[in-house]
């Protein structure tokens, strides 16, 4: 790895705890909901890593700049206004952004999708672009399931 070490590693807390130490109602139901999606859309053991997110699976990168290092494939965060869904891979493929416009009510960055309320999303559309994540990440990377 080139000089500094990625911060964000996986810490010694169960998925459950975190997700039951959530304080609001809706959060932390759209947690265990989201907790189950992952675990049966990845196939991947669920992993706390710090900052509160919930990683499943691990893939090597290395950037041209020489930075190198292990991450989480894909995931999520139970967030104080949202749910934050991490797809590494990012956003900007054809098929990931025809599945967003019918996903439902969300906003999102580069790798990260915001979502309100699970109740107003499509959680079969949910689970096609975390499926395609997937994919796209393992044609790409060096992967492996811890």
């Amino acid at each position: 790895m080139s000089g500094r070490a990625n911060k964000t590693q996986p810490v010694a807390i169960s998925p459950q705890a975190l997700i039951d130490a959530v304080d609001d109602d809706v959060r932390r139901a759209d947690a265990q909901v989201l907790l189950s999606l992952f675990d049966t859309a990845t196939g991947y053991p669920a992993v706390v890593w710090r900052g509160g997110m919930i990683g499943y699976g691990r893939y090597a990168y290395h950037y041209e700049s020489g930075r190198s290092g292990t991450f989480f494939m894909t995931g999520f965060a139970p967030r104080k206004n949202h749910s934050a869904i991490y797809i590494m891979p990012g956003y900007d493929f054809p098929d990931i952004q025809q599945d967003l416009t019918r996903l439902g009510p969300h906003r999102h960055g580069k790798s990260c999708l915001y979502i309100t309320r699970l109740s107003r999303i499509d959680l079969d559309v949910l689970e096609q672009i975390i499926d395609r994540g997937l994919s796209r990440l393992k044609a790409r990377y060096q992967h492996w399931p811890r």
